[in-house]
């Protein structure tokens, strides 16, 4: 299988990746938008969780991850349900993991532990094994948070293939965890990611999206009009179970999720107040043998930090003119 990638190129994927890239749970997230509700919003927001699970496991390959740390990068995302992300604000979870909750679920109820035997491989190894490149506490780099942000900032027109090039080359391994080599280059990762999930994630029209979106899914679940079920489902077909129903309050929240809204931020009088997961970073630099955190040597990162914080903290209060 030839795999071309937007951020890392052309590679040949073969063996236990390739069958497991056909397989129904990955091949299930090119229907999963990344950004929840953002596509509903805005058509140019369509990144999905097949892109960036590809990306995962292309970049684990690249900063020297094990066939099996690959695997698991590729697979991290498969419990993600439609909207990604829309349904912790639907179910109230505050740590926005309820994909995590359902995972072995998922997984143990698919095809994917019969392919991973086939190939020699045992479940339990794959996915209860701490892989250090894929997985890492904030506000430290892993593969999973480094990809999601460059493939939307790249995507989305906010940086370039060369930026995203100098700074890939300026990654470094240490005991399997990544690092920088210089600050310039954090300095850079912590401006993007703080455009990605404060200017993006918490972009006016897509907290709106969320929220009307949140709302709408929270209604039919209640009237049992869908289930969590259903939510295994991609986007379109959570969006065609929903778009049938005869249900006025439902309908009438379907109608207002449309890429001609016009919001804007309003403390003061306002229709809708979110708060998303706080999301920092603050990665570790390479200071002759000692890992120092970028913020202890740059005032910018310390300011984008103390500035994303107080964001976050205060979240988003809209006045919607039109919906």
């Amino acid at each position: 299988m030839i795999v071309l990638d937007s951020i890392y190129g052309k590679h040949i994927v073969e063996g236990v990746l390739e069958e497991l890239i056909v397989s129904k749970p990955v091949q299930r997230l090119k229907g999963i938008h990344q950004g929840g509700a953002s596509y509903l919003v805005n058509e140019q927001w369509g990144v999905t969780r097949f892109d960036h699970s590809i990306g995962v496991m292309l970049l684990i390959k690249a900063l020297g991850g094990s066939l099996e740390e690959q695997i698991a990068g590729l697979l991290h995302d498969v419990s993600h349900t439609a909207f990604s992300h829309v349904i912790d604000f639907v179910l109230d979870c505050k740590d926005e993991d309820y994909h995590e909750k359902i995972y072995d679920q998922v997984i143990m109820e698919s095809e994917i532990p019969f392919i991973l035997k086939e190939y020699g491989y045992d479940c339990k190894v794959i996915f209860q094994s701490k892989w250090e490149l894929l997985e890492q506490p904030a506000p430290e780099l892993c593969a999973d948070r480094v990809d999601y942000t460059l493939r939307d900032m790249y995507q989305y027109g906010h940086i370039t293939m060369e930026s995203v090039n100098e700074f890939l080359d300026h990654i470094i391994i240490i005991n399997g965890r990544m690092y920088l080599d210089n600050i310039e280059s954090a300095e850079w990762f912590v401006k993007t990611y703080y455009s990605e999930v404060i200017d993006f994630f918490m972009n006016p029209l897509n907290i709106y999206g969320y929220d009307i979106l949140a709302k709408t899914l929270k209604l039919a679940l209640a009237k049992k009009l869908i289930s969590l079920d259903d939510l295994l489902g991609t986007d379109e077909e959570v969006m065609s179970l929903l778009s049938f129903t005869e249900d006025h309050e439902v309908q009438n929240l379907l109608k207002r999720i449309h890429g001609n809204v016009k919001v804007k931020e309003d403390q003061l009088d306002y229709d809708i107040h979110r708060k998303n997961k706080m999301r920092l970073m603050d990665p570790s630099v390479i200071q002759g043998t000692q890992l120092v955190r970028a913020s202890s040597l740059s005032e910018k990162v310390k300011k984008m930090g103390i500035e994303a914080y107080k964001k976050a903290s205060k979240g988003i209060y809209l006045k919607v003119f039109s919906d």
